[in-house]
Order: structure tokens, then C-alpha cells, then sequence
């Protein structure tokens, strides 16, 4: 159902039971799946699709062309997985030929003024808080957090269950369970509590400890933390997805622990 004064193209693929507010633009090449809702004010541009029961507020621009200048006009698609919600004036860039497509997964939520740009992946159950920015390129596991202004750079990529402290501005890659703040950004300790929230036991994150106190608080460099962990510490689920983050890391990781003190030397 939409109202009159919303414009939907002919060849735009609408679910029936989907609502669509008042001066709503959508575009050719455009699908919307059962039950979602479209606030006042949305634009949703081709190539872009969206699932079932999805909320998009007012002032949110899905599927714009991307902020880059190598772009040539190519199709590519933004792709929005089921019960993800949208707030106001969230922007959300295609893809490129790169990988020609950029995907938010299910069940995740862009507060307001999210900008999403071309390429990334965003995992299912993801929050990003107001004014978050991804550049071009990023991965982001399930379940991660960012606080609010948080801005990472392109290319990055985001481990599964990752919490970011307001205003991080993230230049290198974060493993899977951590807590990451401060500048430059550091980890700062395991985000045992939003593990815990998901059914996590204690004896698993312990072993996550174990593992990033060898690689970020002992002093070893990466390539002899990484020896000491595969070495000497009990296999796990958790030291598998861990061990294969850093293996796939292109950035490099983030800073170990610093003291208060040492950040003020």
C-alpha cells in the first residue's frame, strides 16, 4: 500500500502488504519484500533490496551511486537483510565493480545519520549508534557495536561480537570479542558482558582472555604471540575464529593495551 503522493517506478517489485509513506521515491530495479515500512521522505534508489519487515525512517537515501570517482556507472545492488531498522537520515551507498554490491545483514540498526558507504558488509545483529561512518570496503562481523561518531577507515575489517567506544576512529583491524577505545585506538579489554547477553559461558571467555592477553597485553609482537597461542593454548571454537581473523587481516591489528600513563608519555 502507498499513498498518493509517494512515487513508486512501474518496474519497482513491491510486496503487497508493504506500507509506503508519503512522498517516498523509489526507483526502477527496486525490491521490498513482505511487511516492511517506508517513512515519509525516503528515497530508495535501483538496484536496491530490501527484506521482510524492515523500518526505514524519514530522510533515508538507500542505494545512492557511491562517493567514488572510479565508478563508471555499473550495475551493482545495496542489498538489506529481513527486521533490519533504518533510522532518519541514514545514507547507504551500491557497490562498485569491486564487488558490486554493498549488504546490511538481519536484524541490525543504523541509528540516525549512518553513512554506509560502497562495498561494505555488515553482519546480522550489528548496531551502529548516530553519526557512524564507514568508508568504502569494510567488513563487520555479527553482532558488532559502534558507538556513536564512530569513523573507520577503508578496507578495515570488524571481528564478530566487537564493541567501540564513542567516537573511535578506527585505521586498523579489530578481532572477533573485543572491546576497542581511546586514541590511537587500543584494545581495552574482552566485551564479556555483550558475550554473556548472547550465551556465552564463562569457561569460553576465558579462553578468549587467555588468548588476547598473549597477543595484546604480554610483550610479545604479533608473530610471537601468535606462536604462543597456537603453541600453548587449548584449542576452541573461539581460538579457531580468532586465529583466522588475524590470518585474514591486510590492515594489521590495532595497539595492544596501554596504561592511562603510558598514552600520556
Amino acid at each position: 500500500m502507498h499513498q498518493p503522493l509517494a512515487y513508486v517506478h512501474p518496474q519497482a517489485k513491491i510486496a503487497r502488504n508493504v506500507v509506503i509513506e508519503p512522498f517516498v521515491t523509489i526507483d526502477k530495479d527496486v525490491t521490498i519484500a513482505e511487511g516492511t515500512w517506508i517513512g515519509p521522505h525516503v528515497n530508495i534508489m535501483r538496484g536496491t533490496k530490501i527484506g521482510k519487515n524492515c523500518r526505514i525512517f524519514p530522510g533515508a537515501v538507500i542505494g545512492a551511486v557511491p562517493q567514488d570517482l572510479k565508478f563508471d556507472g555499473e550495475d551493482s545492488t545495496v542489498e538489506i537483510g529481513d527486521n533490519t531498522v533504518i533510522r532518519e537520515y541514514v545514507t547507504i551507498n551500491r557497490g562498485t565493480k569491486y564487488s558490486q554490491r554493498t549488504v546490511i545483514g538481519k536484524n541490525c540498526l543504523l541509528m540516525a545519520y549512518v553513512h554506509v558507504a560502497h562495498d561494505c558488509v555488515i553482519g546480522d545483529h550489528c548496531i551502529l549508534a548516530n553519526n557512524s561512518t564507514l568508508a568504502g570496503h569494510i567488513e563487520i562481523g555479527d553482532y558488532a557495536i559502534l558507538g556513536g561518531m564512530t569513523a573507520i577507515h577503508q578496507f578495515c575489517k570488524v571481528g564478530s561480537h566487537a564493541f567501540f567506544a564513542g567516537g573511535s576512529l578506527v585505521n586498523k583491524d579489530v578481532p572477533p570479542f573485543v572491546k576497542a577505545a581511546r586514541f590511537p585506538l587500543s584494545y581495552v579489554g574482552v566485551n564479556s558482558i555483550g558475550l554473556r547477553r548472547r550465551g556465552y559461558q564463562n569457561p569460553q571467555i576465558n579462553r578468549i582472555l587467555d588468548i588476547y592477553r598473549v597477543l595484546f597485553v604480554k610483550p610479545y609482537n604479533t608473530s610471537q604471540a601468535l606462536q604462543v597461542i597456537e603453541g600453548e593454548l587449548p584449542a576452541s571454537p573461539e581460538k579457531d575464529e580468532i586465529m583466522q581473523f588475524i590470518g585474514k587481516s591486510t590492515r594489521g591489528l590495532m595497539r595492544g593495551f596501554r596504561s592511562r600513563n603510558d598514552n600520556n608519555r
